[in-house]
C-alpha cells in the first residue's frame, strides 16, 4: 500500500538529514562564538540548512551543561510567543543558550530590543538571510553536490545533471528540490501500482479467454 510514510522523501525521513559539518569545522565553529562573546549569526538562503544547523548546535550546547531554549519565529508566526515575557528573559544567566531561528521576522526596534533583553545569555545565536544583526558564525550555502549526497544518504540514486537541475530550478533551496522529489516518488509509485493493479486485474481475463 502505498503512504506518504513509504516515500524515502516523506518530512519524517527528512527531519533524520543533519547539516554537513565536520569535527574541525564544529570545533572552529564554536571557538568562533567564544571569540565573539557567544553572539553570533548563521547565515544564508531559505532552505540551505539554517534551522538544522542551529538545532544540531543547540544539542551540542546542552551537553555542555548549558540550558538551552530555541525560539521559533516564521511569516506565519513572526511574533514572540507570550511565554517569552519579562518574567523569562528577567530569568536569563550565564547558565542560558538562546538560539532564535528566524530573527528577520523581527523589526529592528524589535530586534534591539530583543537583544537587550537577552544580554544577561550566556550564547545567543540567529538565523537570518542576510548579514547585520550579528557577526556572521557560519555562512550555509548548497550545491549540486550537496544535494546528490543527501539523495544518496536517503538510499536513492540522483543524476549528476539531474541535481545541476533541480538544484538550479529551485534557486539553491535544498528543501524545496527535495520536496520536487518526494512528488516525483509518489506519482511514480502510483503509476506502478496503477500498471500493477491493471495486470492483476487482467490476468484472470487473459487465463479464462486462452482456455
Amino acid at each position: 500500500m502505498i503512504t506518504a510514510r513509504n516515500n524515502p522523501f516523506s518530512s519524517d525521513c527528512i527531519l533524520h538529514l543533519r547539516y554537513r559539518l565536520s569535527i574541525g569545522d564544529w570545533a572552529r565553529l564554536q571557538a568562533t562564538l567564544a571569540g565573539r562573546h557567544g553572539r553570533g549569526a548563521l547565515v544564508g538562503p531559505k532552505g540551505s540548512g539554517k534551522t538544522t544547523l542551529l538545532e544540531d548546535l543547540g544539542r551540542r550546547l546542552c551537553r555542555d551543561g548549558l540550558r538551552v531554549t530555541l525560539i521559533r519565529l516564521s511569516t506565519e508566526f513572526p511574533r514572540l510567543p507570550g511565554s517569552y515575557n519579562p518574567a523569562f528573559f528577567k530569568s536569563l544567566d550565564r547558565r542560558d543558550a538562546v538560539l532564535l531561528d528566524g530573527a528577520e521576522q523581527l523589526s529592528l526596534s524589535q530586534w534591539l530590543r530583543f537583544r537587550w533583553q537577552t544580554r544577561r545569555a550566556e550564547i545567543l545565536v540567529v538565523t537570518t538571510h542576510r548579514t547585520g544583526r550579528l557577526p556572521v558564525l557560519h555562512e550555509c550555502t548548497t550545491s549540486p553536490a550537496l544535494l546528490g549526497d543527501l539523495v544518496a544518504s536517503l538510499g536513492q540514486s540522483l543524476d549528476p545533471a539531474e541535481a545541476v537541475a533541480l538544484h538550479t530550478r529551485h534557486r539553491g533551496n535544498i528543501r524545496e528540490a527535495l520536496r520536487e522529489l518526494y512528488d516525483r516518488y509518489a506519482q511514480q509509485s502510483l503509476r506502478t501500482a496503477f500498471i500493477e493493479d491493471v495486470a492483476r486485474r487482467a490476468g484472470p481475463a487473459a487465463s479464462s479467454r486462452a482456455g
